[in-house]
């Protein structure tokens, strides 16, 4: 096993693939050589050639972040497991492994395969696994690698037989770990109820296919602003949620673990995931509580930033949040066809805008100089699929003029981009490749 818990050979392979026309905004110069190639050139942003639009991460905002987070984790007693659906990017997962990421959570089939296609070793799927043909190549994968560690969640009777039957028709010889989730009503996944949450740990501790390892949660189903009403509201679930483990405990169906997984934690309440999971639990329970938290690497300039535990406790406080955020993405004027508006290279299938539209902060004009965008002087009042509406008051904007802005929500960002560069100021440090 790898001591990341990556095969950090498939990580450097990738500086061996061909820059090319897939990859938009890379240089037109740079086709048909190889990413490392490229890299070795020492290449600078603006010298480069890059085209627009063009997503670019701030790698110093990127290690402060993953430094931050891993030190919170250390002094609070938690391992994270970050979600990596949010980059679906191997070289970021290495980094986040290497600042001490207990394992990466996943979404799906399709992102487990790619995080197996570049050895993780310890993954948490954070949904159902009921289809057979997934299950098949799940058994398989255990059975080929002993050190694969793998959990993913059952929150009813019905998905619990699906996965027995899947499993018994493969023949595989290693059980599947699994979670109770415990769930909300008209939330996502999660059986609804304390005594359906009971029914399905007797029915998965039943099956010797299955192992019954944890409970899991999602609190960001609670609540989705952070009025005070909503943060009492998560307490109160995770403090059933709590109750459900303990319950769990004393029917005997952690006996003989070695360690009982108990997860949680987005990006939005994981302070207070923090304070119900790691109050003291019964002696001689080994109870792992594992946040899932993935927007703390690139935090935002929207969504995050409003919301995340840091931004919200600092910003109270009159202090800076810890967290910086790593995303921008720079986009041209093309268009002025009215004194107030322009119109830039960016649309909806480059940026996010699903929980808020980019935000304007820097312009360089045509010396090449960059400079702050006064606040209020412009905005973002829509996009169309290749534009982005930018209409301006205070601001001097001039076609030709490129504009930096800020983004919200990385989750919505990434799947846009395919290789993304990374900055140290102005130079090009890595090239981060996705797998959406």
């Amino acid at each position: 096993m790898p001591a990341a818990g990556i095969n950090t050979e498939a990580i450097r392979a990738l500086r061996d693939e061909t820059i090319d026309w897939r990859f938009k905004g890379m240089p037109p110069n740079a086709s048909g050589k190889t990413a490392g190639e490229f890299l070795a050139e020492r290449p600078m942003l603006w010298a480069a050639g890059f085209t627009g639009p063009l997503l670019t991460l701030d790698d110093a905002a990127m290690e402060h972040n993953l430094r931050t987070m891993a030190a919170w984790c250390d002094e609070h007693g938690l391992r994270i497991a970050p979600h990596g659906k949010t980059t679906m990017a191997p070289r970021l997962f290495e980094r986040q492994l290497e600042h001490g990421a207990w394992g990466i959570t996943a979404a799906n089939i399709g992102q487990l395969r790619v995080y197996r296609a570049f050895g993780v070793q310890r993954i948490l799927l954070a949904n159902e696994l009921v289809d057979p043909q997934g299950l098949a190549w799940l058994s398989a994968e255990l059975d080929a690698d002993p050190d694969f560690s793998f959990c993913c969640y059952a929150d009813s009777l019905r998905g619990v037989e699906q996965m027995a039957s899947a499993l018994a028709a493969h023949g595989g010889t290693r059980p599947v770990d699994v979670l109770v989730e415990f769930g909300v009503s008209g939330g996502r996944t999660g059986a609804r109820t304390v005594s359906q949450a009971r029914a399905v740990a007797a029915a998965v501790a039943a099956e010797h296919r299955l192992r019954l390892v944890g409970v899991s949660g999602y609190e960001g189903e609670v609540a989705h602003d952070i009025e005070e009403s909503s943060l009492s509201a998560i307490d109160d679930y995770l403090g059933e949620f709590r109750s459900l483990v303990l319950e769990f405990a004393e029917a005997g169906y952690f006996d003989g673990l070695d360690e009982v997984i108990v997860s949680a934690g987005g990006s939005a309440y994981f302070d207070q995931v923090a304070e119900a999971l790691t109050q003291p639990w019964p002696e001689g329970l080994p109870v792992v509580p594992v946040l899932r938290s993935g927007g703390y690497l690139l935090h935002d300039d929207g969504f995050y930033r409003v919301r995340s535990p840091f931004g919200r406790r600092h910003r109270l406080a009159g202090a800076e949040s810890p967290f910086r955020p790593a995303m921008r993405i720079w986009a041209q004027v093309v268009s002025q066809p009215e004194a107030d508006l322009a119109l830039l290279t960016m649309g909806r299938r480059d940026v996010s805008f699903d929980q808020g539209l980019p935000e304007p902060q820097v312009i360089r004009g045509a010396d090449g100089e960059i400079r702050e965008l006064a606040d209020g002087s412009c905005h973002v009042s829509g996009l169309a699929d290749q534009h982005a509406f930018l209409r301006f008051t205070g601001a001097e904007v001039r076609v030709g003029d490129w504009i930096g802005f800020g983004l919200s929500h990385p989750c919505t960002v990434f799947d846009k981009w395919t290789l993304i560069p990374v900055v140290d100021g102005d130079r090009v440090t890595d090239l981060v490749r996705t797998y959406f």
